[in-house]
């Protein structure tokens, strides 16, 4: 990955922290790995744990980025969820998988839509 796509990425990611916190989200952890994989952001809304990928891209030429969620994706995000909830405790605790699409408007600047149960655990 280029150093380019990296700040890219990083970028998106302090954008969708920003709208999340104004959303009324807490966040608890940011990057949290295991075996299985990443997963970007895990916040609380109300008493929700919610588990969060997050997507930027500068244009539209590859769709948007909400849909580069694959289904491996999703399935690898969910054995992460696991984990977290596994090593935290947390079993019993109501959880979603929410998406925030991260694009750039004609000046430049980051805009976030947050997708609250943008996909589902089998």
């Amino acid at each position: 990955m280029t150093r380019q796509r990296i700040r890219l990425g990083q970028s998106g990611e302090t954008a969708a922290c920003t709208a999340l916190a104004r959303a009324g989200y807490a966040i608890v952890a940011q990057r949290y790995r295991c075996r299985a994989g990443e997963i970007d952001i895990i916040a609380t809304d109300g008493p929700t744990l919610a588990f969060i990928e997050v997507k930027t891209r500068l244009g539209a030429d590859y769709g948007s980025p909400a849909e580069a969620v694959t289904a491996a994706k999703r399935h690898h995000i969910q054995l992460v969820a696991q984990d977290y909830l596994v090593r935290h405790g947390l079993h019993d605790r109501p959880c979603r998988f929410d998406v925030v699409s991260v694009t750039a408007d004609a000046r430049g600047r980051l805009l976030a839509e947050i997708i609250k149960g943008a996909f589902d655990c089998p």
